[in-house]
């Protein structure tokens, strides 16, 4: 990302369309986004999860701590709509009746500002200077670690395939 760049609003569409699709990803910028519309309310956050690469747009929506939270599809992450901050639940040992409770890991994800102009919605992506886990994914060698696990995956299936004949 160019901190010296004005930061630019990408126009992602309709709201009525965008209301109707609930989720979509795009890629602005070279940067592959998710958009969902939740609640009656946007956001925007890096398409692939911060943890290892899974896509969150499969993802279930809960309610953790009172925060919406998208629960990665692949390893149950839990990752806040709003702030992209990683959720887990823990015990504190030292206490007496240790009680599992929700701590925060700090933010793991990036998310983008969703801006609505007269039924239109636009993307601003973040300006948030310094490096967050999920920009990994966004990169030439997080990419590729992706392509390689999909054509593994692939094989997978191609051979259990043959199983079956």
């Amino acid at each position: 990302m160019d901190e010296n760049k004005p930061p630019r609003m990408y126009f992602i569409g309709k709201k009525e369309d965008l209301v109707q699709a609930k989720r979509m990803n795009v890629t602005l910028d070279g940067r592959d986004i998710l958009i969902i519309y939740h609640q009656r309310t946007f956001y925007a956050m890096d398409l692939q999860c911060y943890h290892a690469g899974s896509s969150l747009e499969p993802g279930d929506i809960e309610e953790i701590n009172s925060k919406l939270c998208i629960v990665c599809p692949k390893h149950k992450y839990k990752i806040t709509l709003a702030e992209g901050e990683g959720l887990y639940k823990a015990t504190n040992p030292r206490e007496k009746v240790p009680t599992p409770r929700w701590y925060s890991k700090g933010i793991k994800q990036r998310v983008h500002k969703v801006t609505e102009v007269d039924e239109d919605i636009f993307v601003t992506l973040s300006s948030c200077p310094g490096w967050i886990e999920s920009d990994y994914y966004q990169s030439e060698k997080g990419r590729e670690e992706l392509r390689k696990a999909q054509e593994s995956e692939n094989g997978e299936e191609d051979v259990n395939a043959d199983e079956d004949v």
